[in-house]
């Protein structure tokens, strides 16, 4: 595992604006508190990072570049701990409902963290999910966005470690259907996060629903870890083809990031080079293709901390995003960083 850097880099283009739309926020410090030698990488991921919170994510705001309000997506923090199943996700956009309203407040200076909500919701509920989506939506205080619900799943359960929590083919269960079409009814948007050799499944759900608008995470997670080390370079095109076919869905958008995490592998590291520029060309294929096949206007660069710190700080990862792009006009950067966020997710 490369380590995180520990001297800061210097911040690239620091009056750049950002929307964050892609972070979490968790207190899990028991949860990973005693690891075997042999832990899987995201495990020891979140070791690292086994609390996140407001304090924390502010300050990682304030490193330098200029990130002026985010999105907070789901991942299972702060249910509630009692009540109906369906129900207890609720307690965790309650939660972030809270986080946002402090950010709003002023008191914590001009950033607005997490002011837009994507929940979880269990959609093989059918058309029962109903209830819950109303709930999530009274509970955001007029910041629900969406839901994400993945379904990340590979025939080697080592590769999620985990993650590997969820069935396969889970976006073709006529249940998860039902559930998914009760979304457009109440204007939600739904984040997809799946691993690579997955991304045709979503591409037939967008050619289901061509009005539920989609966002694709972490360019649908390319593969370099457990059976897949080695194989970036092989799986490339596989990964591009698919994606290309994916971007043809006109109500689907991809956010740019997450390769820093475990999922990706480790990208080595040089001490006569900085951190970003190695990560920034290790990433740049995978951004200009995705960029290519959606266009500026169809994606948007997401720092998924702080399971990204697996790799990298927050400063450094910025830098590392905006390097892949150094050749890109104002207009160009303008959406990329700030502009599809917005648009996507209402802000």
């Amino acid at each position: 595992m490369t380590p995180v850097d520990s001297a800061p880099e210097t911040v690239i283009e620091p009056h750049l604006p950002i929307i964050d739309p892609h972070h979490h926020l968790w207190d899990r410090r028991d949860a990973y508190a005693n690891l075997p030698a042999d832990a899987h990488p995201f495990a020891i991921t979140m070791q690292r990072a086994s609390r996140y919170m407001l304090d924390d994510f502010l300050a990682d705001m304030a490193c330098g570049h200029d990130v002026r309000s985010s999105v907070f997506i789901e991942c299972r923090a702060f249910w509630r701990e009692a009540g109906p199943e369906a129900f207890m996700p609720v307690g965790e956009t309650e939660f972030v409902a809270g986080v946002a309203a402090m950010g709003e407040s002023g008191v914590y200076g001009p950033a607005r963290p997490c002011a837009a909500i994507v929940g979880h919701v269990d959609l093989t509920l059918g058309d029962d999910v109903s209830a819950v989506l109303d709930a999530h939506v009274a509970a955001g205080g007029g910041r629900f966005r969406g839901v994400r619900h993945s379904g990340s799943w590979d025939a080697d359960p080592t590769v999620l470690g985990p993650l590997a929590r969820t069935p396969q083919g889970l976006y073709a269960d006529s249940r998860f259907r039902e559930g998914f079409a009760r979304l457009a009814e109440r204007g939600l948007s739904f984040d997809a996060w799946l691993l690579e050799p997955q991304i045709p499944e979503l591409t037939a759900l967008a050619r289901a629903f061509p009005r539920q608008p989609i966002v694709l995470d972490h360019l649908g997670t390319p593969l370099g870890t457990a059976s897949y080390t080695g194989r970036l370079p092989e799986r490339f095109g596989v990964w591009r083809d698919s994606l290309l076919e994916l971007a043809t869905c006109p109500n689907v958008a991809i956010k740019l990031g997450g390769l820093a995490m475990c999922f990706f592998g480790d990208v080595a590291g040089d001490p006569e080079t900085p951190r970003s520029a190695e990560l920034a060309k290790a990433w740049t294929p995978y951004i200009e293709t995705a960029i290519d096949a959606f266009g500026v206007d169809g994606c948007m660069f997401e720092s998924n901390f702080p399971v990204d710190r697996y790799t990298c700080d927050y400063r450094t990862l910025w830098n590392a995003l905006k390097r892949t792009v150094a050749g890109a006009s104002a207009e160009e950067k303008a959406a990329l960083f700030f502009d599809t966020a917005r648009s996507v997710y209402r802000l």
